[in-house]
């Protein structure tokens, strides 16, 4: 069992940045690959960014390529997720979730059905 809390959302003017954090319970997070996913009022759940367990591999949806980071501390048990060049567009809850890794070299995952974890999601509003 993975237990996941995000944190680090608000309200920023586009261009602006924040950095968002998801620390997770449990000793096995580095067997973990984890995401970060992104909701809009009445839109689907859609991919944002993911990392490979080890942190080596990354894998970034086109629509923030460039803008965001995503990186994690294993030692911390936490994700991130750095956030540049807000646009009004990226308003919405954001979630971390966690897809357990087989092995070293399991794929990073874009649809939500390839994680079994997920957190509560934490809002971020960027304002034009």
């Amino acid at each position: 069992q993975v237990q996941l809390v995000e944190s680090g959302g608000g309200l920023v003017q586009a261009g602006g940045s924040l950095r968002l954090s998801c620390a997770a319970s449990g000793r096995t997070f580095s067997s973990y690959n984890m995401g970060w996913f992104r909701q809009a009022p009445g839109k689907e759940r859609e991919f944002v960014a993911a990392i490979s367990a080890s942190g080596i591999r990354t894998l970034y949806a086109d629509s923030v390529k460039g803008r965001f980071t995503i990186s994690r501390d294993n030692a911390k048990n936490t994700v991130y997720l750095q956030m540049n060049s807000l646009k009004p567009e990226d308003t919405a809850a954001y979630y971390c979730a966690a897809s357990f890794a087989t092995t070293s070299f399991a794929a990073l995952r874009v649809g939500v059905r390839g994680y079994d974890y997920w957190g509560q999601g934490t809002q971020v509003t960027a304002s034009s």
